[in-house]
């Protein structure tokens, strides 16, 4: 199985950009299978937490609505080079993932 998250953690000055890609298949339950006509049941990410060195920097709650294997770009201010950065997921059936990468 391939990586669950791909993240790059890079400090321009104080400011850290922070992008994401989370491998997920993101289906929204609304899809039928080509074959058996039936629904494809819902699986998506609900919850992604992002922390700099255990202090929590955003929360997001998704839905549906978005994509299959979301990318997230986000800025934190007064991080620095050698800082910890972790990204969580969690979704609708249960699932977590983590990734971390180490600012640049």
């Amino acid at each position: 199985m391939a990586e669950p998250m791909k993240i790059r953690a890079q400090a321009t000055g104080d400011v850290v950009d922070i992008k994401v890609l989370m491998l997920h298949i993101m289906e929204t339950g609304l899809r039928k299978d080509a074959k058996t006509g039936q629904f494809i049941p819902a699986h998506f990410i609900q919850t992604v937490t992002a922390e700099v060195n255990g202090k929590t920097v955003l929360e997001a709650q998704w839905g549906v609505a978005i994509s299959k294997n979301p990318f997230l770009g986000f800025k934190v201010k007064g991080a620095k080079p050698g800082d910890k950065v972790v990204i969580s997921t969690v979704d609708n059936k249960g699932e977590k993932n983590k990734g971390e990468a180490t600012v640049g």
